[in-house]
């Protein structure tokens, strides 16, 4: 498995209806609001033979109330 992050811009007055819509998909591990240019940071667990973009494209931004991502990639956990 591999974790990544998605930085997510909601809709104004939107992010908790966001946060709520993410966890009740069950498909994050762990769900942040945050102040700044983005409105939550989204921990997410894939296979290594999935494809995060399609991921991304098809589980995450088709949510109502978002209105743009930004995904971080890692590479190893310490």
């Amino acid at each position: 498995m591999r974790a990544f992050f998605v930085q997510i811009k909601c809709e104004l007055g939107k992010s908790y209806e966001v946060a709520t819509a993410i966890a009740d998909a069950e498909i994050a591990s762990e769900i942040f609001s945050t102040a700044g240019e983005y409105d939550l940071l989204v921990k997410f667990y894939l296979k290594d033979n999935e494809d995060i973009g399609h991921f991304i494209a098809n589980k995450v931004q088709t949510l109502a109330g978002i209105r743009d991502t930004f995904t971080i990639v890692t590479f190893k956990a310490f």
